[in-house]
Order: structure tokens, then C-alpha cells, then sequence
């Protein structure tokens, strides 16, 4: 069953679909994960499949639009990561009051940028009972650096600039392209047009992921598990993110270095990504009989 759902985040209300398994009895309490979509995009598309894997398997699901994207409420286009941090942290709330689910339970799971907020929320919030990072972000200003070129790279630096002193001097944002911010690889930039991904942001969301580093925080976690999925051949969110997210964090977590797929792993499927994802939750945050 999917029910659609608000719920309130800082006074601003935010569209989602709860995914509720087959089969549950009266009074029956299941783990609950919420998975929380990258950079710009919003809960279709790879949320969708994922919650529906976690559907079949026995967990209530919930994949919701930040503030600012998809069906949400907020300025179009505003993505600041402690903003969605905020989200994140609601929604674990809202989801630990559903009947059908366990409040000890409720991991949290994201995409690219979502799997940045996703660490950050579950470093601050002691009720985040696991974590799930698919091509996660550990620093910004790494990932950004990574894809300029060092012309490029100045460009952007004084686009920061530029962007601040607008607001001071207008009290509004300027608006930037996506690809000013960085460049995604020309033949993965259809998952953005198939997903109606946002293509233009305020100046402030540069300056926020810029500054973003969920990395710093996955420390805290522990002894909550970790699991860290990361494409081999990711070129968005490369693979020195999964090594120092792994580098960091605390036992006990497993990071997996998949092959075969790029920085959308939840949208171009591949076998060994729900084996893999199965497994971990089967050892690590099973379905099991409720309180």
C-alpha cells in the first residue's frame, strides 16, 4: 500500500508516500526507513524503487520532497543542506508516531547529498537507529573542487562572492544554473530531465554545499550500523567520499564498492544492489516481531 502524506518541517509542509508492507496484524509495530532523495531531486525515480524493495521486504517506507523541491513547500530552487537536515530530523518524528511504526526503529537512507543529510541528522539525533548511504557526500568543497577546472574553479569561488553581495545589496538571491555550481557527465544528465530534477538554485545553496561536511559527524553514530554503498566508477560523488566516510566512522559499518553502475545506483539497477542492501539489513536492522 502507498499513502500519500504530509507533514510539517519549520512551519513549511512537505509532500511524501509512505510504503506500508502486505500482511501487517492488528497492533503490529515494523522498523521504518526513510530515504531522502540527492541534490535538487525529489522522491520519485530512485526513492520509488528503493521503498518499494523495502516495501516487499517488511518495512514501512517513506520517500518525501525536501523544502524547495518536488511537491513541497519552500523557495524553489533554496537547497541548503542544514536545512534539509531539519527535514530529515521531522521526519523522523512524524514517522516514529505512525501506528504501524516502531519508534526505535527508523533509520534513515539517502542518495548522493540526501546521504550527507542523512549522516549529519543521525550524528545530532540519537533516535536515528541506522544509516544508509548510496554514493554518498562526505565534503562538499571536495566534491565541487573535483569537478572544475582551475578556471572554472575561480569562476565559482567569485560566483559565491557575487551571490552574497546580491543579498546584501537586494535582500534577494541570485539565481545560478546547476552545472555553475558543477558539471555532471553529459550522458547521466538525462536522470535530471526524466526526474524534472530543479536546474536552478539560489546563490546561498552554493554557499551552503560548499560548506557542507557531513563526514565531520559520522563518528557520532556509532554504535548505531552503517552501511556505505559506492559505485566504483562514480564520477559525481567519486570514491575518496565512501573511503573517508569509511575512514571515519566507527564500528560497526560496512563499505561496499560496487562496479558495474555510475552515480545513480537506485535508478539504473543493478542485481548486487538490493542483494547487497538485503543482506546488510537482514544482519544489521531486521524485520523482526514488534514491542
Amino acid at each position: 500500500m502507498q499513502e500519500r502524506v504530509t507533514f510539517l518541517s519549520d512551519d513549511l509542509k512537505l509532500f511524501g508516500v509512505v510504503h506500508v508492507p502486505d500482511g501487517l496484524k492488528p497492533g503490529e509495530c515494523r522498523p521504518a526507513i526513510i530515504m531522502m532523495h540527492g541534490f535538487g531531486a525529489n522522491k520519485n525515480g530512485g526513492p520509488e524503487w528503493v521503498c518499494k524493495q523495502f516495501e516487499s521486504w517488511g518495512y514501512v517506507a517513506l520517500r518525501f520532497d525536501y523544502r524547495g523541491c518536488g511537491e513541497s513547500e519552500g523557495e524553489r530552487g533554496r537547497v541548503i543542506p542544514m536545512e534539509e537536515v531539519s527535514d530529515a530530523r521531522n521526519a523522523v518524528t512524524y514517522m516514529a508516531a505512525r501506528p504501524e511504526v516502531d519508534p526505535d526503529r527508523v533509520a534513515l537512507c539517502g542518495s548522493s547529498l540526501g546521504a550527507g543529510v542523512a549522516v549529519y541528522a543521525a550524528g545530532i539525533d540519537q533516535r536515528v537507529a541506522a544509516v544508509i548511504l548510496e554514493n554518498g557526500l562526505g565534503n562538499g568543497e571536495r566534491i565541487i573542487r573535483s569537478m572544475h577546472t582551475p578556471e572554472s574553479w575561480n569562476k565559482f569561488l567569485q560566483l559565491m562572492d557575487d551571490g552574497i553581495r546580491h543579498r546584501e545589496q537586494t535582500g534577494t538571491s541570485k539565481m545560478i544554473h546547476r552545472f555553475e555550481i558543477f558539471e555532471m557527465p553529459k550522458e547521466l544528465q538525462k536522470n535530471l530531465t526524466s526526474n524534472n530534477s530543479l536546474m536552478h538554485f539560489t546563490a546561498e545553496t552554493a554557499v551552503g554545499f560548499f560548506m557542507f561536511r557531513p563526514e565531520e559527524m559520522i563518528g557520532k553514530i556509532a554504535p548505531r550500523p552503517i552501511l556505505i554503498l559506492h559505485s566504483a566508477r562514480d564520477r559525481v560523488c567519486r570514491f575518496e567520499e565512501a573511503f573517508s566516510m569509511a575512514r571515519l566512522a566507527n564500528p560497526p559499518f560496512e563499505l561496499h564498492l560496487l562496479d558495474g553502475m555510475d552515480h545513480f545506483m537506485f535508478v539504473d539497477t543493478h542485481p548486487g544492489v538490493a542483494a547487497t542492501l538485503r543482506n546488510w539489513l537482514n544482519q544489521y536492522f531486521p524485520v523482526r516481531a514488534a514491542k
